[in-house]
């Protein structure tokens, strides 16, 4: 049987490797974190600083300031290290203000409700 040894740390499952780096982790609920990991646990409970949470609509996009940020690890769904070197985002993307995403995002929200509804409707059409 063999053993892991130090040189096979960064094999490991842990978030070790991450700490002090730029992540980006994507939540249960769809949200999308950035910040620099500073702390965790045995529960993948996990400390950002200078977090933010990047909202996108279609072309848009906003980074909300969210400062020091606690993440429970049951809701963390992917943890990934950001390319510092890279474009985040492809050039079509436009940064808007807080408020107009916020507009977006229910614009967004109201046209998927519409569509479901209108969906609910023509049910009883077979069109099979």
């Amino acid at each position: 049987m063999s053993w892991a040894g130090p040189e096979d740390i960064y094999l490991s499952t842990s978030l070790a490797s991450y700490l002090d780096k730029k992540l980006l982790v994507l939540l249960r609920d769809g949200r999308k974190l950035m910040g620099t990991l500073r702390s965790f646990d045995q529960f993948a409970n996990a400390v950002l600083e200078g977090a933010s949470e990047r909202v996108i609509v279609g072309d848009l996009y906003c980074d909300i300031p969210l400062g020091l940020y606690v993440i429970r690890g049951e809701n963390v769904v992917l943890i990934g290290e950001l390319d510092l070197e890279r474009e985040e985002l492809p050039p079509h993307m436009t940064c808007v203000s807080t408020e107009e995403i916020k507009r977006a995002q229910k614009a967004d929200r109201e046209a998927s409700d519409l569509k479901g509804t209108m969906r609910k409707r023509m049910e009883f059409l077979d069109l099979d």
